[in-house]
């Protein structure tokens, strides 16, 4: 694994947090709803929306652009749309329908917090403010493609087809394969994660072989933060993930560690980054902060806490 100088480190961190709070900024703003929004929903969307969290989509959606030569301003709108969407499905993953999980982020869930129907269409709400914010870029040309580019991820054979496929599996289980496992968060953790990466490059006018590798980076990059994800649920502490642990196990669900151990979960998210830090380094400038960073963040989740 390629080791990083404290110097570079601190860094990396300093500028992604520059960013996450660009994106935390420009997401206060945009979910100040008018008159017409009933105070309790927008209460529990800015709740959900607002919480502290890593951003790590809309991250990989500004530093893409600037990996492909654009300025990440012009990226802005879909960062905080692929969050958007990422904390509609969160609010609706927790629910007692699906994982019925108590805390998120370290905070009560959003039907914990409120209740079930607020928390129901608060995720509502989210899905056409995401398309909303795609729908103002410019050119029209520009947000046309990503609109369709975020619904293609963000609908029936892609995050929501991997979500019905995850709560299938856990009525009627099926045989425990890594191949199984893939092709469910291939679609429910990577699709977000791709579509992102291409985003970028879409707002920066990327070529296609640059949007490839961002994809290909992105579905390498999504499998390893899966696997790291079923990792922590094992062997994480609760304080520091900010959700409650070994419920994975507890329900009897399919991850990583149940089918190959923790050993060979390790050594296979090591084979995805290495993978993944590959395809990134032929798709834009490798004298740039944004490829430094990206790679960073691809290395780093081998020793994830959170």
């Amino acid at each position: 694994m390629l080791e990083f100088s404290e110097r570079f480190i601190t860094a990396a961190n300093r500028y992604i947090e520059t960013l996450r709070q660009e994106v935390n900024e420009t997401l206060d703003l945009v979910s100040k709803f008018d008159n017409g929004c009933p105070p309790q929903l927008g209460d529990a969307v800015r709740y959900s929306l607002l919480a502290p969290g890593k951003r790590l989509r809309p991250l990989f959606v500004l530093l893409a652009c600037e990996l492909c030569g654009g300025q990440r301003q012009l990226a802005m709108p879909a960062a905080c749309a692929v969050e958007m969407i990422h904390c509609y499905s969160l609010i609706h993953d927790d629910l007692p329908a699906m994982d019925n999980d108590d805390t998120r982020r370290g905070r009560p869930t959003c039907h914990k917090q409120f209740d079930e129907a607020t928390a129901i269409l608060a995720g509502d709400a989210l899905i056409p403010a995401a398309f909303e914010m795609l729908a103002k870029m410019e050119p029209p040309e520009l947000a046309v493609r990503c609109c369709r580019e975020l619904a293609v991820a963000a609908g029936a054979s892609q995050l929501v087809g991997g979500q019905m496929d995850d709560v299938l599996q856990e009525r009627t289980p099926a045989s425990p394969t890594q191949d199984f496992l893939e092709r469910i968060h291939l679609r429910k953790t990577g699709a977000l994660i791709r579509v992102s990466l291409r985003l970028g490059g879409l707002a920066a006018e990327g070529t296609e072989p640059q949007l490839e590798h961002l994809d290909n980076f992105g579905a390498d990059f999504g499998l390893a933060f899966q696997i790291t994800d079923d990792l922590l649920d094992v062997l994480g502490d609760e304080q520091d993930v900010g959700k409650r642990l070994h419920k994975d196990s507890e329900k009897g669900k399919l991850s990583y560690p149940a089918i190959l151990g923790v050993e060979k979960s390790q050594k296979e998210a090591e084979r995805l980054v290495n993978k993944a830090v590959d395809s990134l380094t032929a798709a834009g400038s490798k004298d740039s902060i944004s490829f430094d960073v990206l790679r960073f963040m691809a290395y780093r989740l081998l020793n994830r806490k959170c």
